[in-house]
């Protein structure tokens, strides 16, 4: 599988494009931004001017878009115009429903597919060390798995078409949820006179450890490589953890599922967004507790007195 079309080049898809022309394959790439398509080439991307010119020849397609119609519309526009076995990819992160469609749209037109979103953020993207999570034929898992090691480390196969972006959103709305309380507790501490270092040393090897504290610890100074210690830049930019709380709230609504911890972070997320700190990375969200605004006023249309008695 030498020829691959890569379609969106931004900030997570510039740098696994990258990371597999490094491998010796022959990637061309198509963003509508031309600064974009001008970076990848620049990292030994061929440009296209059109995503059907990147597709031409394409033993594989990977998709990495903002949004499930931006992907719908991308496939539809490609799935006529290749080859039959060529595999069609899409890492974004999107809503389940439109991952599905996608796949039926494939499906339709003869062609394998997959959806394989990933975790591990931008500074996983360029390293190389990315997770993908996948839906679709075991078959196809293995087919393009090859591609997955060039840009990853860790390749599940999760199921059926759709169920790659069902463990993503799933797992981010662990991650967004656990940030938030990792953040209270460090503001807590604060105000009661304990060191980050010290609520850190005793956490991580305690019952309150998880990924957020021993891998991301949103108070500053205390793991060198996190965001936190870099005045938070992304990592993993808080409009995009919105973004994930809002997909996973919808496909919990979707499902007639109660999810009420979700729907509190998306609420603090999209607060911290408001403030203007969309680009900042998500676990910079301690710093509303830490400022002292209040995530309990009237913007979350939450009573957490109800919670008090």
């Amino acid at each position: 599988m030498s020829h691959i079309a890569f379609i969106g080049l931004g900030r997570m898809g510039g740098p696994m494009a990258a990371n597999l022309a490094r491998a010796g394959r022959d990637v061309c790439g198509f963003d509508l931004e031309e600064v974009r398509r001008a970076a990848a080439e620049a990292q030994g991307v061929r440009r296209a001017t059109t995503a059907r010119a990147a597709a031409v020849g394409a033993a594989a397609i990977i998709t990495m878009l903002p949004a499930g119609e931006a992907v719908l519309a991308v496939w539809k526009e490609l799935l006529t115009c290749v080859d039959r076995d060529t595999l069609f990819i899409d890492s974004s992160t999107i809503d389940v429903a439109s991952a599905r469609a996608a796949h039926r749209l494939a499906r339709e037109a003869g062609r394998p597919s997959l959806d394989a979103p990933v975790s591990g953020g931008v500074a996983g993207a360029e390293a190389g060390t990315l997770s993908f999570m996948c839906g679709g034929d075991a078959a196809d898992v293995e087919r393009a798995r090859p591609l997955f090691s060039d840009m990853g480390k860790t390749i599940i196969h999760c199921g059926e078409g759709g169920l790659g972006q069902a463990a993503k959103i799933c797992n981010n709305m662990m991650l967004g949820a656990t940030m938030i309380a990792t953040s209270e507790a460090f503001a807590l501490a604060e105000r009661l006179g304990l060191s980050d270092k010290t609520l850190f040393a005793v956490a991580s090897v305690s019952s309150g450890q998880s990924w957020s504290l021993t891998h991301y610890c949103p108070a500053p100074g205390v793991l060198p490589a996190a965001p936190s210690s870099h005045d938070y830049r992304p990592g993993f930019m808080a409009a995009l953890m919105l973004k994930d709380l809002r997909l996973a709230n919808e496909a919990a609504e979707a499902v007639g599922l109660t999810t009420p911890v979700a729907a509190l972070a998306a609420q603090i997320y999209a607060r911290y967004v408001a403030s203007g700190e969309a680009e900042r990375d998500f676990s910079g969200v301690i710093r509303m507790f830490r400022e002292g605004r209040d995530p309990e006023d009237e913007l979350l249309g939450v009573d957490h007195h109800l919670t008090r008695a």
